[in-house]
C-alpha cells in the first residue's frame, strides 16, 4: 500500500512476507508532467499542434529489413511544418567497413514534395500529428489540407512520403504537386560494392482542378542502390505491409492493465524491439540503430537486452535474430579462452573489440540461456549449450582470489569507472550460472554440471556480498567496484536476479534524490548522464523483488514521460550521448520490465516457469494474452480477489493453472 506520509510494501523473501517501510521524503519527488500528446482511440499517438509548444521539434526512428529512417519533425518559430530524413541502408556497405559504416544520406525540405494552389506555394502549418507505426502530418494550407504520411518499406531498401492534398474550401482550386527527381551517385572508391545511387522520386508532377473536397496523392521514394540494380517503388503495397506488420504484433503478448499508459507504451516498446531487424548476408541481425549500429551485434544490446525477450512476443524474424547471433558469437569460442568479442560487425565479416572484454562472456551466458529456456525447442537449446559453457568456463578462468570475476569494464566500455572487477559483470554471470542449471536439466544434460554450476553461483553470492555489499553515501547497498564511494545505477541487478539481501537499502538508494532524476536514473549520483537501460533494469528489478507500489509510482512517471511527453513514443539510448535516440534493444528492455518484473515470469525449463504477478495499488486486475515463449500460446490473467489475487494461466484455450494466491513465494507454471 501507498501512504502520503511514508510508502509500505510487502515483499517476498524464502516464502515468507517481510514488512519494511521507506518514509516518503526519502525518496526523490516526482516532477509534475505536462504532456504533449495524447493516446488515441486506434493504438496512436496524437500531438494537437494548437496550443501546444511553439516552435517544438522531435525525432523518431522507425526500420525495415532494408532501411531504416530517422525523422525529425515539428513546427518552427513561426508554426510551419519542420521536416528532415536521415535514412540508413545498413547493407549497402561504405569503406572503411567498420561498425558506423552503412550508406547514411541526410534528406531535407528540398527533397519533398512541394505543393501549390493556384500558383501560391502553400505554407504547410501542422495542426495535427499522429504516429501509430506510420508518421501522419495533417497541415494546414490555407484553401487545402495537406497530409504527409511517412514510413519504412518493410522488405524493400526505401522510405516512403505519402503527400495527400484535399480541397478544404467551398470552391474549386487549381493544385500543382512538384515532381521530384533527386540523385546522388557516391564515388565507387568510398562503398565496400562500388559507386551507390541515392534517389527520391516520385514520377512526374501533378497538376489538377480540384472540386471541393477532391483530393489528390503524391507518393515519393526515398531509396538507394548498388550499380545496376533497379528498383520499382510500390508505395501503395508497402504502407499496407507496414500496416499489416504493425497489426500482427498486436496479436502476441497482449497487455491489458486500468493503464492505459503503460498499455500503450509497451505496445510501441514491441513495434520498436521487433522492426529493427536486418537482411544482412550473415543473416537476420537485430541492430540498435541510431544512426550508427546496424548490420551489427553486440553482447549486451542483443545477446542480454532483447533476445531473452523475442520468444515472449514469437516474432518469428526476432527468434530467427537471436539465434543467428548466438552462433555468430559462438563462432569465436576458443580452447585458449581469450575474450569473445564485444560485437560482431559488418554484417558478420568483422568484429569490434575496442572497449577489451567488457563482461561480454558473462552477458552471453546470461542471455543465451534465458533466450533458450523461453524459447523451449530442445535442438536449440542444445545448439547454445556450447557456448553457455565456454563463456560459463571463462567466467572462471577470471576469477580473482577473492572469488569474483574481473573484467576490462563493462558495457558502458570506460565512459565511468569500472575497477578491476564490476557488480555488473559478476551478476550477470550469477543469472547465467543458474539459468544454465536449470537449462542442463531440461534437456536432459549432465546432472553433475548442472549441480555444480549451481554450486558455483551459490558461492559466487557469497563471494559478491563480501566483496562489493558496502555502505555508499550513507546507504547500506553496493559498491559498483572496490574503492568506489559514489552511487551507481547498476546496483539494482543483484535485485533483477532474485538476490534481495540489501532490498531497502538498495531501493532507497536509486530512488533517492542522488540517482533519481527527472529523465529516470543516473549513471552515478553527482553526473547529469542517463542511460535508459539501467533505468529500466532498476523498475524490473523493483517489480521482481515485489516493491511494487513503490516501482510503480515511478514507472508510470517515466512511461508517461517517455509516451507523451516532448521526445516520444520509445526507450531512448543516453544523454546527452546520442541525442536521446531511440536504439531499439531498450524498447525491449521496457517490455521485461512487464513480463519479467510487473508478472514475475522467470523461466526453469523449456515449458515451465515461475511467476510471482504483483497487482498494484488501485488495480483490480492484470493480464498478459498470448505469450509466446515456451513453445506456447498462453494467457496470465491476474485478478483480485478479496484480499487475495487469483492467477489463472491459459495455454491454447485450456485452463492449466490456477491458485487463489496470498502473494508469498513463487508460483509454478508446468506447461
Amino acid at each position: 500500500m501507498v501512504t502520503l506520509t511514508g510508502l509500505s510494501f510487502f515483499s517476498c523473501q524464502r516464502g515468507g512476507v517481510r514488512q519494511s517501510r521507506v518514509p516518503a521524503d526519502e525518496l526523490a519527488p516526482l516532477d509534475t508532467l505536462k504532456d504533449i500528446w495524447r493516446l488515441d482511440d486506434v493504438g496512436g499517438i496524437v500531438w494537437q499542434v494548437k496550443g501546444g509548444p511553439v516552435p517544438h521539434t522531435d525525432h523518431l526512428e522507425f526500420s525495415g529489413l532494408r532501411v531504416s529512417a530517422i525523422i525529425t519533425y515539428g513546427v518552427d518559430e513561426r508554426g510551419e511544418l519542420v521536416l528532415r530524413k536521415k535514412v540508413v541502408w545498413p547493407m549497402l556497405r561504405t569503406i572503411p567497413n567498420d561498425t558506423h559504416a552503412s550508406l547514411i544520406h541526410d534528406f531535407d525540405e528540398n527533397e519533398d514534395t512541394r505543393v501549390t494552389v493556384d500558383g501560391r506555394p502553400v505554407r504547410e502549418r501542422p495542426a495535427e500529428v499522429r504516429f501509430d507505426g506510420v508518421l501522419t502530418i495533417l497541415s494546414d494550407g490555407g484553401e487545402v489540407m495537406v497530409r504527409r504520411e511517412l514510413f519504412p518499406s518493410p522488405s524493400r531498401p526505401a522510405v516512403y512520403e505519402m503527400v495527400t492534398v484535399r480541397n478544404n474550401s467551398s470552391e474549386p482550386h487549381e493544385v500543382s504537386l512538384s515532381s521530384v527527381t533527386y540523385q546522388v551517385v557516391t564515388p565507387a572508391g568510398e562503398g565496400v560494392y562500388g559507386a551507390y545511387t541515392i534517389r527520391a522520386r516520385n514520377g512526374k508532377g501533378v497538376q489538377r482542378r480540384l472540386e471541393p473536397g477532391e483530393e489528390v496523392r503524391s507518393v515519393v521514394a526515398f531509396y538507394a542502390l548498388k550499380k545496376d540494380e533497379t528498383f520499382r517503388p510500390q508505395g501503395e503495397e508497402d504502407l499496407a505491409a507496414r500496416r499489416a506488420f504493425v497489426r500482427s504484433l498486436d496479436s502476441s503478448l497482449v497487455l491489458e492493465t486500468p493503464d492505459p499508459v503503460i498499455d500503450r507504451m509497451f505496445r510501441f516498446a514491441k513495434l520498436r524491439a521487433a522492426e529493427s531487424i536486418y537482411a544482412t548476408r550473415g543473416g537476420l541481425m537485430h541492430g540498435p540503430g541510431g544512426g550508427r549500429y546496424y548490420a551489427a551485434i553486440w553482447a549486451n544490446d542483443q545477446a542480454e537486452y532483447v533476445n531473452p525477450f523475442f520468444p515472449f512476443l514469437g516474432h518469428a524474424n526476432g527468434n530467427e535474430s537471436a539465434i543467428n547471433s548466438f552462433r555468430h558469437f559462438a563462432r569465436f569460442m576458443n580452447p585458449q579462452y581469450k575474450p569473445i568479442p564485444s560485437s560482431i560487425i559488418a554484417e558478420g565479416t568483422d568484429i569490434w573489440n575496442g572497449a577489451g572484454d567488457r563482461g561480454d562472456a558473462a552477458m552471453i551466458a546470461y542471455g543465451a540461456s534465458r533466450f533458450a529456456l523461453a524459447y523451449g525447442d530442445t535442438a536449440t537449446a542444445d545448439s547454445l549449450l556450447p557456448l553457455i559453457k565456454w563463456c560459463l568456463e571463462y567466467c572462471e578462468r577470471r576469477m580473482l582470489p577473492e572469488g569474483v570475476i574481473a573484467s576490462d569494464c563493462d558495457e558502458l566500455e570506460g565512459r565511468f569507472p569500472a575497477g578491476e572487477a564490476n557488480l555488473s559483470t559478476n551478476m550477470l554471470a550469477y543469472g547465467g550460472y543458474r539459468s544454465a542449471a536449470r537449462l542442463l536439466r531440461s534437456v536432459g544434460g549432465d546432472p553433475a554440471l548442472a549441480a555444480y554450476y549451481e554450486r558455483r553461483a551459490d558461492t559466487l553470492r557469497k563471494n559478491i556480498e563480501a566483496y562489493f555489499g558496502s555502505e555508499v553515501m550513507g546507504y547500506n547497498t553496493y559498491r559498483y567496484f572496490k574503492g568506489n564511494t559514489r552511487l551507481r545505477s547498476w546496483i539494482c541487478l543483484p535485485l533483477v536476479m532474485g538476490v534481495d539481501d540489501r532490498k531497502e537499502e538498495t531501493l532507497r538508494a536509486l530512488l533517492s534524490p542522488y540517482l533519481w532524476n527527472r529523465n529516470g536514473i543516473f549513471t552515478q549520483s553527482g553526473d547529469s548522464t542517463f542511460w535508459d537501460r539501467a533505468t529500466l533494469y532498476a523498475f524490473r528489478g523493483l517489480f521482481f523483488a515485489g516493491e511494487t507500489d513503490v516501482a510503480m509510482r515511478y514507472f508510470h512517471y517515466y512511461s508517461q514521460k517517455r509516451l507523451l511527453g516532448e521526445h516520444v513514443p520509445y526507450a531512448v539510448e543516453a544523454w546527452p550521448e546520442g541525442n536521446q535516440r531511440h536504439l531499439s534493444a531498450e524498447s525491449g528492455l521496457y517490455a521485461r520490465v512487464i513480463t519479467e518484473g510487473l508478472f514475475g515470469i522467470e523461466p526453469t525449463g523449456l515449458r515451465s516457469f515461475t511467476m510471482a504477478p504483483r497487482l498494484p495499488e488501485g488495480w483490480d486486475f492484470m493480464r498478459l494474452r498470448h505469450i509466446r515463449a515456451f513453445q506456447g500460446d498462453f494467457d496470465i490473467e491476474v485478478r483480485r480477489h478479496g484480499g487475495k489475487m487469483l492467477v489463472t494461466v491459459t495455454n491454447g484455450g485450456e485452463k492449466v493453472f490456477e491458485r487463489l494466491w496470498d502473494g508469498r513465494g513463487r508460483l509454478t507454471v508446468d506447461l
